[in-house]
């Protein structure tokens, strides 16, 4: 055999074996996002998650190990059975991969029991709650960008330094705002602090009104806000109608986005204290990334949607590493793979699912003090991740060894 004869084979021989190696099932991988298209945590996710999905997929070159990368979308309507059915078709009959987004949280709890049982990849980044990673976690979920925990250490340690010592809680009556309502009481009692009550209010409320009274009434120095979306909107918008800060109480809104600041305006909003896991304007790859963003958005990006690249981006290297896109070799590599990208440049993925990273202590600025459009925090303080979220030693997840 010639030489040249030689290494033609020798090529050939290289390129099967590369091909047997890179197993991927149906030759694509197929990402469905599943997040809130009509309701009221649409600003927070919705659309511009799918948008920044899609940002991830091109940057990554829009194939993996030779094939071609897939995104479907769907409106999970806010419901569980919606999102539980929803998740069956596309693994049984779309062939989907992993499931992303998954907005709200019992949402997310119906498609983290059914990718289990499929064994596929759920992939959580727009839900909040902590039972997420902790005791409802399962072997092939990951909590992305946030969860009540790291919500309410930032801003109840916050408020607890400023004399906020006494706290009453509007909550929103589901698994989210009874898990945010609990984290932030753990952080405030833990602190030296005293929970004075809670009301709580029903999903996608207009009227807080006898909410705000019974909060009043209580005398506590903080009203905390366990709700998010439309719900915190509303609350905090009526709040300063009621002239709630000028009596001497503090408005405290546990999971907050710049979504919510814009559609309730500086006037409303200054001052306020939030943690957040990710801000435009922080430094000048999160300015790039974000005016990327916002060109086709008209928005700036959220953390949930910021997160959305991240996790998309990372799930995308696994699969590279891992030569397939089974889930126990993609999740293996998934977790032994630090977490590096625009939106999350140090991270790293815990045995419970739960990514851990750094979080920002913000401020929303007076009207004087923002200079331009979307220009509304000011950083107090960066929370190293193992500080932000619950340690391990204090999981309830069963796949952790104690």
């Amino acid at each position: 055999m010639k030489l040249t004869q030689m290494s033609l084979a020798a090529a050939m021989l290289t390129a099967v074996t590369a091909g047997a190696g890179a197993q991927v099932s149906n030759n694509t991988v197929k990402i469905g996002v599943l997040t809130d298209l009509s309701g009221l945590y649409s600003d927070l996710s919705g659309q511009g998650s799918i948008v920044a999905a899609r940002m991830a997929i091109e940057d990554f070159g829009k194939t993996v190990l030779g094939k071609p990368i897939e995104l479907i979308s769907g409106d999970s309507h806010n419901k569980a059975d919606v999102a539980a059915n929803k998740a069956r078709e596309w693994i049984d009959q779309q062939n989907v991969d992993v499931l992303m987004d998954l907005v709200p949280t019992n949402a997310a709890l119906a498609v983290m029991d059914i990718a289990q049982q499929k064994n596929k990849l759920a992939i959580v980044v727009g839900s909040a709650s902590s039972v997420i990673s902790n005791e409802k976690c399962t072997s092939t979920s990951v909590h992305w960008m946030y969860d009540t925990y790291s919500s309410s250490v930032g801003t109840g340690k916050a408020l607890l330094k400023r004399g906020g010592d006494s706290w009453y809680f509007l909550t929103a009556d589901y698994a989210f705002g009874k898990s945010l309502e609990k984290d932030v009481s753990d952080v405030v009692t833990a602190g030296g602090g005293k929970v004075l009550g809670a009301a709580r209010h029903p999903l996608n409320s207009n009227d807080f009104s006898s909410y705000l009274m019974q909060a009043q009434a209580s005398k506590a120095k903080v009203i905390g806000l366990a709700n998010a979306g439309g719900d915190a909107v509303n609350a905090v918008k009526q709040a300063g109608e009621f002239g709630i800060a000028a009596k001497g109480m503090v408005v405290a809104p546990l999971l907050m986005f710049i979504s919510d600041v814009h559609a309730i305006g500086l006037k409303y909003a200054q001052d306020m204290y939030l943690t957040e896991g990710y801000y435009w304007d922080y430094n000048d790859d999160t300015r790039a990334w974000s005016r990327r963003f916002f060109a086709i958005q008209k928005k700036m990006p959220t953390m949930a949607q910021a997160g959305m690249y991240s996790a998309v981006t990372h799930y995308l290297k696994a699969v590279k590493a891992a030569g397939t896109d089974d889930t126990a070799a993609v999740m293996k590599k998934m977790r032994e793979l630090p977490v590096n990208d625009v939106v999350i440049p140090k991270g790293t993925l815990r045995a419970d699912g739960r990514m851990v990273h750094d979080m920002l202590l913000l401020q929303v600025k007076k009207p004087a003090e923002s200079k331009s459009p979307w220009d509304y925090y000011k950083v107090v303080d960066v929370i190293p991740g193992n500080e932000a979220f619950r340690p391990l030693a204090q999981s309830g997840c069963p796949l952790i060894k104690k």
